[in-house]
């Protein structure tokens, strides 16, 4: 064999010999022969040689193994298998498989299977016995031999096969059965023979499903395991095997729980580790086995970190959960953060998970400082924007040259990315008006009550706790997000997007050195790993509440994705401005044009114009649609509109439409309800007008539009948390609860009840008790600095 080798090389003192003809591993048995030095095999490398080293890579693997424990291919009794389970995981290789990947799957449940075949085969035979010997039909108590394993799997290898071809049948895929032992992967021929046969499978779009032959298999011997080899001793080392032998790009381990732990799973203080390092495995330790199964969790890290030392990259993830198993596999594969990821690259800085701790723990320093205090760091932060204005804009120079360059920025997106020095001047005053604002927020008493003699009770504003806001293209929103966040107590974290990648670091310093003047330096943070949007929003432990700031699809992607976290925001800002009969021309002019053209891509830009229909045909109408031409505004008709001209406007696809742009929908109403009934139908509950010298007309409309906004005779630009004197905003919310409109200060504090007694109990006050309730409202006072409490 070894006069065929095109190439020699050297790894450590053992001489490797590399086969280029049908095996891609390195045949070493002839060069035994050759060297008194320990012997060990080096698989070949994949292309890169190199595992992931981000989740988000995972989505340019391949080749993928799929290996299933015992705990998720079995039910709970040990007894048969977990149909619907199994079910799931093969409709998500099948998808997988389509999207052009290999798939591989290494499974358990021979055993499991084999079990309830022969416990039935028994209870039958036991019966019959009986039925013969006693002649009567009432069966005595009969008990169960024990099982031996190999017998299981014998008996149960043929019928775990045929459920799974019946399964991937049902997607008209193909699979194959192979069984292996460790004798298969130490022989040279075999390990050739298994390769060609699996290449060859995965050629033919065939899902080789492999497993060990428990039927002959012998018991693990300790320590088997030979210099740079690892020994098939279970499912785990022979997933692992096989990865690196097949030059797997992902290893999928599904095992009963979530991934690993830096303690043992149930334990108080065990956090789950989203990924993890091969230096780390020295500080862990490790629970008892699975119920099913002959590895552990120990077994499984020591197999995965050959794997990944191979160049193969491993996720360990729950594949018994109810509520994930039906898309585990598919989230892994999509970059997901889901169980524990193994990489070979530890991070410079820290995961955000230890960030949001540092912002929690320094955001409980910063709601108890006095609010002085928290102004006076606003206030420093609003003089480090004017100070230090040349660094900020050079960074801002640099970032919309790349977006340029790159073509990637629409026209309103790169205004947004646009900082200058009159918008830095701007940022400033409001940032000041939040300093003002601040003094009387965190620790402000908004009831109070003697529940009873000496037992008083008061509601409090505190702080939510830590905020999680996601913004795109918009860097002037660190600093206003962040002044909000110092003056109501709260800590940040900051995900900005990767167009303003440079402005936003330089943002984030300033924001941080105004902290440090009172310790707080980590209350705010600016993410900057890989981490994507929807694995933030999974951090329900973590974060209190979102906070989207951008595009009306980014508000939808994260309402949709943060399940448990509250999302305050508005996910479209479709804007009404309706012009009455009675309304002034003046008026209507010039607030149609400062709600369109003003800003057109903000979210209370006017979308859709409502005219009456006595103004059709009128100077006023005409004069409109010739201000709308002149700021080339494009116009889309409405239905309604459309039926009463000759030649219209392009009709609108749909009422509800956030055009973001110089374009506008025209639709005309018979009247003032009308107009309010299709604002309800069409609107987004943002901010809507209306233009009339009726005040009697103008108060219905006001009264019965529920929208968060709603202006009499003035533009809908004004709905802007700085324009209503908050200094900025987080946002403007179309929620129905919490907070509702422009999101300042007020929106970002909750409340909690501070009860004061001198030992009293709910016994006192039963009917035996000798204490009546009072509940007398007394006169609000702000707490005093040493009852000042927080969150």
């Amino acid at each position: 064999d070894y006069k065929k080798c095109a190439l020699i090389n050297f790894v450590g003192n053992s001489i490797v010999l590399i086969n280029p003809s049908s095996s891609p591993f390195l045949t070493l048995h002839a060069v035994r022969q050759w060297s008194n030095v320990p012997f060990f095999t080096v698989p070949l490398a994949r292309a890169h040689g190199k595992s992931f080293a981000h989740r988000s890579e995972l989505r340019q693997a391949k080749r993928i193994v799929v290996k299933l424990g015992s705990a998720v291919v079995t039910r709970g009794d040990e007894c048969g298998l977990a149909l619907g389970r199994l079910a799931s995981i093969v409709e998500q290789v099948v998808l997988i498989n389509r999207n052009g990947r290999e798939m591989m799957i290494v499974t358990s449940g021979a055993v499991a299977f084999g079990k309830q075949r022969l416990r039935h085969e028994i209870l039958l035979s036991q019966s019959v016995r009986q039925a013969l010997h006693s002649g009567q039909n009432q069966l005595k108590d009969m008990s169960l031999p024990v099982l031996e394993a190999r017998a299981c799997a014998a008996a149960g290898q043929s019928g775990l096969m045929a459920l799974y071809e019946a399964m991937f049948t049902q997607y008209s895929t193909c699979t194959a059965q192979i069984l292996v032992t460790n004798l298969d992967f130490h022989d040279d021929q075999k390990r050739r023979n298994l390769n060609s046969t699996l290449h060859e499978l995965l050629r033919m779009n065939i899902v080789p499903i492999i497993n060990t032959n428990d039927a002959v298999v012998p018991p693990p011997e300790p320590n088997s395991d030979l210099q740079g080899v690892i020994s098939i001793k279970d499912n785990d080392s022979l997933a692992a095997r096989l990865a690196v032998e097949m030059r797997a790009d992902l290893l999928i381990a599904l095992s009963d729980v979530e991934g690993l732990y830096d303690s043992p799973p149930g334990s108080d203080d065990a956090k789950l580790l989203d990924t993890f390092y091969p230096g780390d495995q020295h500080s862990i330790t490790y629970g008892t086995k699975s119920r099913v199964g002959i590895g552990g969790m120990e077994a499984k890290v020591k197999a995965a970190l050959w794997a990944l030392q191979g160049g193969t990259s491993v996720v360990i993830a729950n594949g018994t959960h109810p509520k994930v198993t039906g898309h585990v596999i598919t989230d892994i594969v999509e970059g997901k953060k889901v169980g524990t990821f193994f990489s070979e690259v530890k991070p410079a800085g820290p995961t955000v998970e230890q960030q949001t701790e540092m912002a929690r723990s320094a955001g409980r320093t910063l709601a108890s400082l006095e609010p002085e205090q928290r102004s006076d760091i606003i206030c420093i932060l609003a003089d480090l924007l004017t100070e230090r204005k040349d660094e900020i804009l050079s960074a801002n120079k640099n970032d919309m040259e790349h977006a340029v360059s790159t073509g990637r920025l629409s026209p309103a997106m790169l205004k947004r990315l646009s900082l200058s020095s009159s918008k830095l001047n701007s940022l400033s005053i409001g940032l000041r008006l939040i300093a003002v604002s601040s003094q009387d927020s965190v620790g402000r008493v908004l009831r109070r009550t003697r529940v009873a003699n000496k037992l008083e009770l008061e509601q409090i504003t505190v702080p939510i706790g830590v905020l999680l806001v996601i913004f795109e293209s918009r860097p002037d929103c660190l600093p206003q997000v962040s002044a909000l966040a110092i003056a109501s107590g709260n800590a940040l974290l900051l995900k900005g997007g990767k167009e303003a990648a440079n402005t936003n670091r330089i943002l984030h310093e300033l924001a941080q050195e105004a902290l440090s003047i009172h310790g707080d330096k980590d209350a705010i943070q600016l993410v900057s790993t890989r981490e994507e949007v929807e694995d933030l929003c999974r951090l329900e432990k973590m974060i209190d509440l979102i906070i989207p700031r951008g595009s009306s699809q980014l508000v939808r992607d994260i309402q949709r994705a943060a399940k448990s976290i509250p999302v305050l925001g508005h996910s479209e800002g479709i804007c009404h401005v309706y012009v009455d009969h009675e309304a002034s021309v003046d008026k209507a002019i010039k607030i149609i044009r400062d709600s369109k053209c003003d800003y057109p891509a903000a979210c209370n830009a006017m979308e859709t114009l409502l005219v009456h229909r006595d103004l059709l045909r009128t100077p006023l109408f005409d004069q409109i649609i010739d201000m709308l031409r002149t700021e080339h505004v494009k116009v889309h008709a409405g239905p309604k509109f459309a039926s009463y001209l000759t030649f219209s406007p392009s009709e609108v696809k749909s009422l509800r439409t956030e055009y973001g742009d110089l374009e506008c929908c025209i639709e005309v109403v018979d009247s003032m309800q009308e107009a309010v009934d299709h604002i309800h139908k069409y609107g987004s509950s943002h901010t809507d007008v209306i233009v009339t010298e009726n005040e009697d007309t103008a108060e219905q409309f006001l009264q019965q539009l529920d929208s968060a906004c709603v202006f009499w005779n003035a533009s809908s630009r004004f709905a802007d948390g700085y324009r209503f004197g908050l200094g900025a905003e987080v946002g403007i919310s179309t929620a129905r609860i919490h907070a509702r409109g422009p999101v300042g200060l007020e929106g970002l504090l909750t409340t909690k009840w501070v009860l004061r007694g001198e030992g009293q109990t709910a016994a006192d006050f039963s009917e035996q008790g000798s204490m009546t309730y009072l509940h007398e409202n007394l006169p609000v006072a702000q707490v005093l600095p040493g009852h000042r409490t927080t969150s």
